[in-house]
């Protein structure tokens, strides 16, 4: 996690491209980041190990599409009341399933919320299941009544 005294990081004109560029328009290819990589004037190796070092460092969370809700497989957004002291173990073993997108902190007694996306209705139960077995605390789904498009691209000001 990121503290509030931590610096933000600063990027070369071809991070920053990177960055910008690619949230729209992820090249559609066996070697996408191939492609990326000749728009950018780079080789692949360059690319993949930006990316990389991003996620090692925590800058980015994960590169891969974004599909609308229940259009493939079914998904759920999720709701933990978990103590504080604990709350980075959790949320740490929750980034261990394939079917969660993301996770994040909220200041509310619910402070831990995630999306499970999953292929099928029985393994999204299998993971809630899982995660409350583990963890030792109540998961609270909230299923996707009404579908609102938010857009999950934005220009980084730099």
């Amino acid at each position: 996690m990121t503290t509030a005294t931590s610096s933000p990081p600063t990027f070369t004109e071809l991070q920053k491209k990177l960055l910008n560029d690619f949230q729209r328009n992820f090249p559609l290819s066996p070697t996408p980041y191939a492609e990326i990589a000749t728009q950018l004037g780079v080789s692949e190796e360059v690319v993949i190990q930006m990316l990389r070092e991003w996620s090692d460092q925590g800058i980015i969370g994960r590169v891969g599409p974004v599909f609308p809700p229940n259009r493939i497989g079914c998904s759920t957004l999720v709701a933990m009341s978990v103590p504080p002291a604990r709350l980075e173990e959790i949320a740490n073993y929750i980034n261990t399933f394939a079917e969660v997108n993301h996770n994040y902190e909220r200041e509310h007694p619910f402070n831990l919320w995630f999306v499970l996306t999953a292929a099928t209705p029985v393994r999204l139960q299998t993971v809630l299941e899982e995660i409350e077995e583990v963890t030792g605390f109540p998961v609270m789904s909230l299923p996707l009544l009404e579908d609102y498009h938010i857009d999950l691209a934005f220009k980084l000001p730099f």
